[in-house]
């Protein structure tokens, strides 16, 4: 009877074990730091654009809901032929709008029903280094201004009623201030565009035009 060398030489025990290390056998402590280390390096690089893709698009997100609130109003002004208004507010450190009739000098904090922004916006209100408020809607005094509720009406014609001004959303988890997205009634008849920061001011020495 002829012997099998090979056969003999799997059936033994510490050939099988040893084909069982090599099968699962991992990365050296050398291998590992190096992974770790090119991983670190990766995460370093990628996070500070990821955090900036992040921040640009929460504040698109918030810039189109805000500039859709002003149109609708805009609209229902022009559809029941009175005056609509959009309000703005911050309750708690969240960004809140809403849209609903003129109450003249009536408080309407708890008389509207409000919407919320994502928790990552705020409202700007820190003059520039041109010491110009980057945020300028009407805050009247009948309208509890010192609650921070900012507005911009719209009359029967969908023009403008009273004045003009913008607001600007920074996100809080960015100090760099240069991140700026706004909407702004530009004139009388009630043209509403959305602008974002731009490194010269304009004439109204605003950078987020």
């Amino acid at each position: 009877m002829q012997f099998n060398s090979q056969q003999g030489d799997q059936s033994r025990p510490d050939a099988i074990a040893l084909r069982a290390r090599c099968a699962i056998a991992g990365f050296t402590l050398l291998e590992t730091i190096l992974i770790v280390l090119v991983v670190g390096l990766l995460a370093a690089i990628a996070t500070p654009s990821w955090l900036t893709f992040i921040n640009h698009l929460q504040l698109n997100i918030a810039q189109d809901e805000i500039y859709r609130a002003m149109r609708i109003a805009q609209s229902n002004a022009k559809r029941d032929k009175e005056i609509w208004q959009t309000s703005f507010r911050e309750n708690d450190g969240i960004v809140q709008w809403s849209i609903h009739p003129a109450m003249g000098k009536t408080c309407i904090l708890d008389q509207v029903h409000w919407h919320s922004l994502s928790p990552s916006i705020a409202i700007y209100k820190d003059k520039n280094k041109k010491g110009k408020s980057e945020t300028t809607l009407a805050k009247p005094k009948g309208d509890c201004s010192n609650a921070g509720v900012w507005r911009v009406q719209f009359n029967y014609k969908g023009n403008t009623n009273g004045q003009l001004g913008q607001i600007t959303l920074i996100t809080k988890n960015n100090n760099n201030i240069t991140t700026q997205r706004c909407v702004y009634v530009s004139t009388l008849l009630g043209n509403l565009r959305k602008g974002r920061y731009n490194a010269k001011p304009n004439n109204s020495k605003k950078y987020c035009y």
